[in-house]
C-alpha cells in the first residue's frame, strides 16, 4: 500500500474536484467544501505552516470542535511530514499541559476565543507555545499576542510562500511514506497518564479499507461530524474513511443543534458511543409518557410486532404476511416519524462503540429498522478489531475478526489482537510499547472475552476489572453497570464487590428524565441534590436495580453478582473532577477511593451516611456538596435456568 492521507485527497481533488467534500453549518446555514477547495487550502495551510518554520518530524497540537478547517489542518501538517497531536476540546488547561509538555508543542491549532485564552494561559509557563493560528474570530479582534494569527492570515502566507516555493508542496507530499506516523492521540488515562499512541498512515488506511469493504462505504454517503476530533473513532470516521471512501462530512453548528442538523442532512452513515443512543431512547421515553393515551396504544402496539419481526426484517429473513404488514403499518404510523425525528431516516449503517450497550437497547433500534451494529477496538488499533456484518448481528458480541485482524485469547482470558491497524509504538515510550506487544507481535487488548462457534467476541470486561467474589464467583462490574443504564432513569452506575461477599452499586439519575417523571407525579424538588435524596427516586431506582437482578438470576454465573444494596450519588459523575474519563469511562478505582466512606456504609449496612464532596464548577471555581445519604437493600433473586 502506498497511499497517505495527503495522497488520497490529491486523488479525490483530481479525479472529483467539483464533488462535496465537506459540509459546516453556521448561521444556520450550510456551506459546502468540493474536494477542489479542501486540497487547495490544506495546500495553503501547509505553506503558511512551512512559512512560520514548520517542518518534518514537528509536532502540531488541535484543539475545538468539529470544524472543516480543524480536520484539514490534520492533512496540512501531515503534508509536511509532521504529526498531529489532537487534545479534547472540554479539556482544562492544566490537563492539556501535559500533552503539550511530553509532544514537544510549539504550534497549535485553537479553534476559537476559548481554546486561545486556555493556549496564552498556559503560554505564561510553557513559552515554546509559539505559534497559535486560530479558526473563529468572534471574541479575537483586539488580541495582539505574538504568534496568534488566523486561519485566514495562514492562507495568505501560504500562498506567498508557494509563489516563492513552486511544487514546493507536491515535493512534500512525494517524500510521505506510509510507515510515517500520521497522528499521535492520547489515550483517556483511566489508569495514570495519558500515553501517546502513535499511528500510521498505513495503519489507518487499512483500518478505514476494511470499513469499506464490509459495509460498501461510498462517496454518496453523508456522515455527520460531532465527537471529539481527539478521539480515535471520530479519527477513524471522519479523516480516515472519508478519504479512502471519499463521502461527505458534515460538522452542525454546535451540540445544542445537533438534533436539528442530523434532520436536515439525513446521514445515511452514522456512529455513536452507547450513551448517545440511551439518551436518544430516553428522550423517546419522556415524550410517549407525556402523550395521549392513543399515541401510548399505538407505540406500544407497533413496538410489540417490532420486537418480533423486526430484526429478521431487517436482516432479509422470512416474515409472515400478516406481520409483515402489520410492522409496514407501524413503519408508516410510529417507526417513521420516530426515525426522522432523531434524524435517522436515511441511515443505511450505524455504529456504536467506546463501551458495551445494553441488548435491550441495542434491540430496539434495530427493531425499528436502524441498522445498528457493534465495533470494537482500542486507540492503539485504530478502534478497528471486530465489526458487525450485515445478517451476522448478535446482540451480545462485537462482531468477528475485521478484515486483515488476527484475534486469540490468552491462556487468562485476554484478547490479543494482530493486524494492520495495531500502533507502531507509545510516543517515547520504549518501556509502555514492550509492556502491550508480546513476543509473537501480538497487543494485548487489556480486554477479557472469549469467542463464539461462529467466531463472533464476546467482550465480558476489562481484564483488570474482572475479579471475583469472596465465595469464589466471577464479578464483571461493567457487565452489571451496562445492564443498569439501560434505564432511562439511570444515567451511571459504579459496582464494588471484588473480593466481598456481596455487590454494591452507587448511581446517579438521568436527571432530565427523572425530573420529568418527578413533575408529572406533582413532587417537587430544587435541583439535582434534593431530586437525588426524594425517597419516591430511590424507590424507582430500587425497581430498576431489581429487575437487573432477576435478570442476572437466570444467566449461567452471574446469579450471585446481582446487587444487594445501593445509594443515589448526590452529584453527577465528572470529568472535570476526575471521576470519569474525557471518553466516560468510570475510573472505578478513584470512585472507590474518593468515597471510601459511602462503600465501607454500604457493606458495613448501614440505613444512611453523611458525606461531603469537592467539585469544580464551570467557570474553574471549587465548591462542596454534602448530604445524608440513604442506602438501601435490593431484592436478589435465586438462580434460575433461562428458557431455551
Amino acid at each position: 500500500m502506498t497511499m497517505t492521507f495527503p495522497r488520497l485527497l490529491l486523488e479525490h481533488a483530481r479525479q472529483r474536484p467539483s464533488e462535496h467534500a465537506m459540509r459546516e453549518k453556521e448561521y444556520g446555514i450550510w456551506q459546502t467544501w468540493s474536494w477542489q477547495r479542501a486540497a487547495d487550502e490544506v495546500r495553503w495551510m501547509a505553506g503558511g505552516l512551512a512559512s512560520l518554520g514548520f517542518q518534518a518530524g514537528h509536532n502540531m497540537a488541535i484543539v475545538g470542535n468539529n470544524r472543516p478547517h480543524l480536520y484539514l489542518s490534520f492533512l496540512a501538517v501531515q503534508s509536511l511530514r509532521g504529526i498531529p497531536v489532537p487534545m479534547y476540546q472540554d479539556a482544562v488547561a492544566s490537563e492539556m499541559a501535559f500533552v503539550l509538555s511530553d509532544a514537544d508543542i510549539h504550534f497549535v491549532f485553537a479553534e476559537d476565543q476559548e481554546q486561545v485564552d486556555k493556549m496564552l494561559e498556559l503560554r505564561e509557563t510553557m513559552p515554546g507555545l509559539a505559534h497559535i493560528i486560530y479558526d473563529d474570530p468572534r471574541g479575537l479582534r483586539n488580541y495582539s499576542e505574538q504568534g496568534l494569527i488566523s486561519v485566514d492570515e495562514l492562507f495568505e502566507l501560504g500562498r506567498q510562500y508557494e509563489q516563492q516555493h513552486p511544487g514546493f508542496y507536491q515535493q512534500s507530499v512525494d517524500q510521505i511514506q506510509p510507515d510515517d506516523v500520521s497522528v499521535i492521540l492520547y489515550t483517556s488515562g483511566t489508569t495514570g497518564k495519558p500515553k501517546g499512541v502513535c499511528q500510521t498512515h498505513s495503519s489507518f488506511i487499512g483500518a478505514a479499507e476494511g470499513g469499506k469493504q464490509v459495509d460498501g462505504l461510498r462517496p454518496g454517503d453523508d456522515m455527520i461530524c460531532y465527537l471529539p476530533p481527539a478521539w480515535v473513532g471520530d479519527h477513524l470516521f471522519s479523516i480516515a474513511q472519508w478519504l479512502v471512501a471519499g463521502f461527505t462530512i458534515n460538522c452542525p453548528e454546535s451540540a445544542e443543534t445537533l438534533g436539528i442538523d442530523m434532520r436536515e442532512i439525513g446521514p445515511s452513515y452514522y456512529f455513536a458511543p452507547p450513551r448517545v443512543f440511551e439518551g436518544m431512547l430516553t428522550s423517546v421515553s419522556i415524550r410517549m409518557e407525556d402523550a395521549s393515551k392513543l399515541k401510548q396504544w399505538m407505540y406500544k402496539s407497533a413496538m410489540n410486532v417490532a420486537q418480533r419481526v423486526g430484526s429478521d426484517i431487517l436482516d432479509g429473513k422470512s416474515v409472515g404476511m400478516g406481520d409483515r404488514l402489520k410492522y409496514t403499518l407501524g413503519n408508516w404510523f410510529v417507526f417513521g416519524p420516530l426515525k426522522n425525528v432523531m434524524g435517522l431516516s436515511r441511515i443505511r449503517v450505524a455504529y456504536t462503540a467506546g463501551a458495551a450497550i445494553g441488548p435491550d437497547l441495542f434491540r430496539f433500534f434495530r427493531s425499528i429498522g436502524v441498522n445498528l451494529k457493534q465495533l470494537y477496538g482500542q486507540t492503539e488499533t485504530c478502534a478497528y478489531v471486530c465489526l458487525q456484518k450485515n445478517g451476522r448481528v448478535k446482540l451480545n458480541t462485537v462482531g468477528e475478526a475485521a478484515p486483515g485482524i488476527e484475534l486469540k485469547i490468552a491462556d487468562n482470558g485476554e484478547v490479543l489482537v494482530k493486524g494492520v491497524s495495531v500502533l507502531k509504538e507509545y510516543y517515547k515510550r520504549p518501556d509502555a510499547t514492550a509492556e502491550v506487544i508480546d513476543e509473537n507481535g501480538y497487543f494485548k487488548t487489556g480486554d477479557a472475552g472469549v469467542i463464539d462457534a461462529d467466531g463472533q467476541l464476546r467482550i465480558i470486561d476489562r481484564a483488570k476489572d474482572v475479579g471475583k467474589l469472596a465465595g469464589g464467583a466471577m464479578f464483571a462490574p461493567n457487565y452489571i453497570e451496562n445492564k443498569l443504564k439501560f434505564f432511562p432513569q439511570i444515567k451511571e452506575a459504579v459496582c464494588f464487590g471484588h473480593d466481598r461477599d456481596q455487590v454494591m452499586a452507587f448511581i446517579n439519575i438521568d436527571y432530565e428524565a427523572v425530573g420529568n417523571w418527578a413533575e408529572r407525579q406533582g413532587l417537587p424538588y430544587g435541583g439535582y441534590v434534593d431530586l437525588a435524596a426524594k425517597p419516591q427516586v430511590l424507590e424507582m431506582v430500587r425497581e430498576c436495580i431489581e429487575k437487573v437482578n432477576a435478570d442476572l438470576a437466570r444467566e449461567e454465573g452471574m446469579a450471585d453478582t446481582q446487587v444487594a444494596r445501593f445509594l443515589v450519588l448526590h452529584k453527577e459523575l465528572d470529568p472535570d473532577d476526575d471521576e470519569l474519563t474525557r471518553t466516560r469511562k468510570v475510573r472505578r478505582g478513584f470512585i472507590s477511593d474518593k468515597y471510601k466512606v459511602l462503600v465501607d456504609a454500604l457493606y458495613e449496612g448501614k440505613p444512611e451516611q453523611f458525606i461531603e464532596t469537592q467539585v469544580k464548577f464551570d467557570d474553574g471555581r471549587t465548591g462542596k456538596v454534602s448530604a445524608t445519604l440513604k442506602l438501601a437493600d435490593a431484592k436478589t433473586f435465586p438462580a434460575t435456568r433461562a428458557a431455551a
